[in-house]
C-alpha cells in the first residue's frame, strides 16, 4: 500500500518535549526570552481590530513581512550581537540599531531578494526541490544540521558526507573537491549544528570562488546573530549563493514558524515557483503581524542575543575549569564532553536534576552534550547539576 518513496524517509528527530514533568528545557536551541513586547500588541491589536482578516486568506506573498525583514538586515548588517545600540534613541521596547563597521552590507538587501516561509525547515525544504536533483550528489559536511539528511531521502538527493577535520571545523578543501569532481552543489550551517563553529566570510569567499559557478552553494545562517559572520555582503559577488535563515533562534519566534532566505531575485522567484506549487498561502495572518513587529523592534532582539552570548561565554569557561572539553562558540549553544565521563549518563544525570539538554547517537558525536544557552537563572541552576559530574 505504500509508495517505494517511503523507503527513503528517515524522520528527524527533534529535541525531547517533555510530558511528564516541568522541566528547564535546554535542548532544542530555544531562545530562552520570550518576544518583543511590541510583538505581543502587534498581534493583540490585530486580533482585535481584524477578526474578519482570520477568516480570509492572508498575503500570499507576505510582502509587508518581506520588507520588513530586508529592513532589518540593512540596519543591523545581518549580526545581531554585535549591532549597535544607540543610546537616548528608543523604538518601542528597544533601542534602535545600526550594524557594526565589519558586518555593513555593501548593498542595499530588498524584498524582492527575500523568500518568506513557514520556519527555515520549510524554506530549506524548497531550496531542495528547486536546486538539488538525484543525478548528482549534494555535498555536505558529516556532522551538521540534521534535516538534511532527511530531505535528502525525502526528494532522493544522494548526498556527499564530507567528514570534519580533528579540530571539528568544516574540511573546505575536500568538500570543494567532492564538489568539482560531479559539478554538485554544497550546504552546511554556518556556524554548524552541532558543533557551533563557523567560518569567516572570507573562507566562505574563497570556497565559493572555487566553487561549481552552475550550482547552488546554501549558507544555512540559523544561528549568526549569536557570533558569526555573515555571507549575506557575498550576494554581491556571487550569484549562486543562497542564504537560509530563521526567526527561531535569535528573534526569539520558535514558536511562530518563520523563516527565510536571502538570495538574487532569480533564484527567489524559483523557490516562490516551488512554494506556489504546493501552497499558495504559506504564512497565516497572525503570523506575519508578529514577524513584522519583530523586525521593527531589533534592538530588543540585539540585547536578547547579547545576553546569550555572554551568558554562553561565563558557562564555557565554567565548564572549562571544571575540566570539560568545551569547543568555542559563535552560536546559543555549547558542544562539550568530559573524559571519563559517558555521555549517555551526563543527560541522565542532569535530566534527573529537571534540567533537559541533548545528546546525540551519532557515532562520533555520542560523548557530547549540546547545551542551549537559557536565563542567567537557568545556566546557575544547570552550573549546580554539573558541579557534581
Amino acid at each position: 500500500m505504500l509508495s517505494s518513496r517511503m523507503s527513503n524517509l528517515h524522520p528527524y528527530v527533534p529535541g525531547e518535549q517533555p510530558k511528564d514533568r516541568i522541566y528547564i528545557k535546554l535542548n532544542a536551541n530555544e531562545n530562552p526570552y520570550p518576544p518583543s513586547p511590541k510583538v505581543i500588541k502587534a498581534v493583540r491589536a490585530a486580533a482585535k481590530a481584524h477578526p474578519e482578516k482570520m477568516a480570509l486568506y492572508p498575503d500570499p506573498d507576505s510582502n509587508e513581512l518581506k520588507e520588513a525583514i530586508a529592513d532589518m538586515l540593512n540596519k543591523s548588517g545581518g549580526v545581531l550581537c554585535r549591532a549597535n545600540l544607540e543610546k537616548g534613541k528608543k523604538n518601542g521596547s528597544g533601542a534602535i540599531v545600526s550594524p557594526s563597521e565589519f558586518d555593513k552590507i555593501p548593498f542595499v538587501v530588498t524584498p524582492d531578494m527575500i523568500y518568506a516561509g513557514n520556519g527555515s525547515d520549510e524554506v530549506l525544504s524548497f531550496v531542495f526541490y528547486a536546486f538539488f536533483d538525484s543525478d548528482r550528489k549534494l555535498v555536505m559536511p558529516e556532522h551538521t544540521y540534521s534535516f538534511y539528511p532527511v530531505y535528502g531521502g525525502f526528494y532522493d538527493i544522494p548526498l556527499e558526507k564530507i567528514p570534519l577535520k580533528a579540530d571539528w571545523t568544516l574540511d573546505t578543501e575536500k568538500m570543494l573537491e567532492a564538489a568539482n569532481k560531479e559539478n554538485s552543489g554544497i550546504i552546511f550551517a554556518n556556524p554548524n549544528a552541532p558543533t557551533s563553529l563557523g567560518l569567516t566570510r572570507d573562507q566562505v569567499r574563497k570556497m565559493l570562488e572555487k566553487a561549481p559557478k552552475d550550482r547552488v552553494f546554501v549558507v544555512d545562517e540559523a544561528y549568526v546573530d549569536f557570533g558569526g559572520e555573515s555571507c549575506i555582503p557575498l550576494l554581491a559577488e556571487f550569484q549562486n549563493l543562497v542564504i537560509v535563515r530563521t526567526t527561531s533562534k535569535s528573534l526569539c519566534g520558535a514558536g511562530q514558524r518563520l523563516g527565510y532566505l536571502v538570495a538574487n531575485k532569480e533564484l527567489v522567484e524559483a523557490v516562490t515557483t516551488v512554494k506556489n506549487s504546493l501552497n499558495h498561502f504559506p504564512i497565516d495572518f497572525l503570523a506575519q503581524t508578529a514577524g513584522i513587529a519583530a523586525c521593527r523592534d531589533a534592538g530588543y532582539y540585539a540585547k536578547c542575543a547579547q545576553s546569550v552570548a555572554f551568558e554562553r561565554d561565563e558557562f564555557i569557561d565554567f565548564l572549562r575549569e571544571k575540566g570539560w572539553f568545551v569547543l568555542d562558540s559563535q552560536t546559543n549553544f555549547i558542544f562539550c564532553k568530559k573524559d571519563g565521563v559517558n555521555g549517555q549518563e551526563a543527560y541522565r544525570r542532569i535530566k534527573k536534576e529537571g534540567i533537559l539538554v541533548r545528546r546525540f547517537d551519532t557515532p562520533g558525536i555520542e560523548e557530547y552534550l549540546r547545551i542551549t544557552v537559557g536565563t542567567h537563572e537557568q545556566m546557575q541552576a544547570l552550573r549546580d547539576v554539573m558541579e557534581e559530574i
